[in-house]
């Protein structure tokens, strides 16, 4: 079902192969679902070992992998290539809590799509949860002859893109009446897709307009043959669906200068890149590393940039951002307009389809391994549920006698470490509604359990940012959290350590452990920031 961008055969004189080559190697696991072997990676890109290792490890100072025995991962790092794209487009920042409220009103999906070339690429999705659900993801790519979105922009397609899309056709005869229902759209307004994708799947499109006509997106309404027909989807959903693509489009039309812009780029991106050169020597493609910063020059504020400020955005030398530029030109990521270049939406292939499902507990795992084995104790995540706290993610020590506690395991969580943190980060109002309704029964003799004292120790964690609990949960227990914060400074989760009080005196915890813990929190943090900034990541 999918199609791929394609790319000019041979390569200008000019072109960065190792760039090519890294670029390769990010696709194809992202392809593959995120993860390869080593082995896996050498057989499916034809390069030599020695090469697959050095990207592997130049991706992975990058952040951007994870090398886990012979397995090469994807890490939630990467997502900000494709976060620079989005953020330079603006559609999901500006339309996605349209999108949003379209789908709590109507009790169904909504995706948000982008042209890429005869295919249609997604860039938000707000999705219900049921027995039978939307599984596609940002940065999906779909040929648009299967979907109502791609109906909609083939209604403006040129006679060059209708004649790339025949050629393509050639190859692989799926038309479905194509060019009658881009008619029809260009003549309706709208397209329906009735169960083209997928037997059973049926959704309706329109197109979403710039103030200048062009259309940049289209919004789709996704249901289940179960719940509609395409003419019941048609008529029961399309009024309120016109309804939302004009405040989509208003919302385009206000000036840019209103939207919040992110921080240009630090320009020492190139000092750090050679920096790493003098750390790692031959083991790191400074070539490689340099032409992925280049795509983390664009972003909200930044769709267009001349080469001068691609330069200044990263610290590159003109001569450097100018072929690294050529380079992602020639493979599709990158498209010229006079003297300017931009991204295209083909970036959200390096790693979005695969990273943009992951969870809370994935990106923590990594780093509660680390935490582990700088500290010898066994490390968690857990979240609030209820009155309760929930762990959802745990990497247990090797020793003989260590705290065993299995993912799903709930505890009061008035009494337990990562709880206190938790509580304590709500609102203050909230927090004592919560203790007042909690069965707060002693667990042990230490157990704190009075209303007022619970209170005090809360205000006292809010302030100080952890929390110690010391032989209240569980005799012989002690366990240090500190919270894991949101990009809106919420707190979604704790991590913590815990321990026999025989392996430390409180003293020792909070000397050795606690900055231990919170460099982990603080990491866990800019993961889930990066990954969480144009999805939603769950947290259990």
């Amino acid at each position: 079902m999918a199609v791929t961008t394609p790319t000019h055969d041979t390569a200008p004189a000019e072109a960065v192969g190792p760039l090519m080559r890294g670029i390769s190697v990010l696709r194809i696991i992202s392809e593959a679902g995120g993860a390869m072997t080593v082995s896996e990676l050498v057989r499916s890109t034809g390069l030599a070992r020695s090469t697959v290792d050095r990207i592997a490890a130049t991706l992975a100072r990058m952040g951007y992998l994870r090398l886990d025995g012979h397995r090469v991962v994807l890490a939630p790092r990467l997502m900000e290539l494709g976060n620079a794209y989005l953020a330079a487009v603006r559609l999901p920042g500006l339309l996605g809590p349209l999108a949003e409220k379209l789908a709590d009103e109507l009790d169904e999906s909504v995706s948000l799509a982008v042209p890429d070339r005869d295919g249609i690429r997604f860039v938000h999705q707000t999705t219900r949860r049921r027995a039978m659900s939307l599984t596609l993801r940002i940065g999906d790519l779909l040929p648009a002859e299967r979907t109502a979105q791609g109906t909609v922009f083939a209604a403006y397609w040129s006679e060059e893109e209708w004649a790339h899309w025949h050629a393509r056709r050639t190859a692989h005869p799926h038309g479905h009446a194509f060019e009658e229902r881009a008619a029809e759209a260009r003549a309706q307004g709208w397209a329906v897709d009735d169960q083209l994708i997928e037997p059973g799947l049926i959704a309706l499109a329109l197109p979403v307009r710039a103030p200048d006509g062009e259309v940049v997106c289209a919004v789709s309404l996704v249901s289940h043959t179960s719940r509609h027909s395409a003419e019941s989807l048609r008529e029961s959903l399309l009024p309120r669906a016109r309804d939302a693509v004009a405040a989509m489009e208003e919302r385009l039309s206000r000036p840019a200068d209103e939207e919040q812009a992110d921080e240009p780029p630090a320009g020492g991106l190139a000092d750090w890149t050679n920096a790493s050169k003098q750390e790692l020597g031959a083991e790191f493609v400074e070539s490689l590393a340099r032409g992925l910063t280049v795509i983390t020059a664009f972003g909200d504020g930044r769709a267009e940039l001349t080469l001068a400020a691609v330069a200044e955005a990263t610290g590159l030398a003109r001569a450097t951002a100018r072929r690294a530029l050529i380079t992602l030109e020639h493979l599709g990521y990158v498209e010229a307009r006079e003297r300017a270049f931009r991204l295209t939406p083909s970036v959200l292939a390096l790693g979005c389809p695969p990273l943009s499902r992951t969870t809370l507990s994935e990106i923590a795992s990594p780093h509660l391994a680390g935490l582990v084995q700088q500290v010898h104790d066994s490390a968690s995540l857990a979240v609030l549920d209820g009155d309760a706290i929930q762990y959802t993610a745990r990497v247990a020590t090797g020793r003989i006698m260590s705290v065993n506690i299995q993912i799903g395991t709930r505890f009061p969580a008035y009494a337990a470490s990562m709880g206190r943190v938790l509580l304590a980060g709500l609102p203050p109002q909230e927090r004592a509604a919560r203790l007042e309704r909690t069965d707060r029964r002693a667990l042990t003799p230490r157990t704190v359990t009075g209303l007022p004292e619970l209170a005090a120790v809360l205000e006292r964690v809010a302030q100080e940012g952890y929390a110690l609990v010391d032989e209240e949960l569980e005799e012989g227990l002690r366990s240090l959290a500190v919270p894991v914060r949101d990009l809106d400074g919420k707190s979604v989760a704790a991590v913590n350590v815990a321990m026999h009080s025989s392996r430390r005196t409180v003293q020792q915890c909070l000397a050795e452990v606690l900055p231990e813990l919170r460099a982990t929190a603080a990491a866990i943090e800019a993961d889930l920031h990066i990954a969480g900034r144009f999805t939603r990541i769950p947290t259990a």
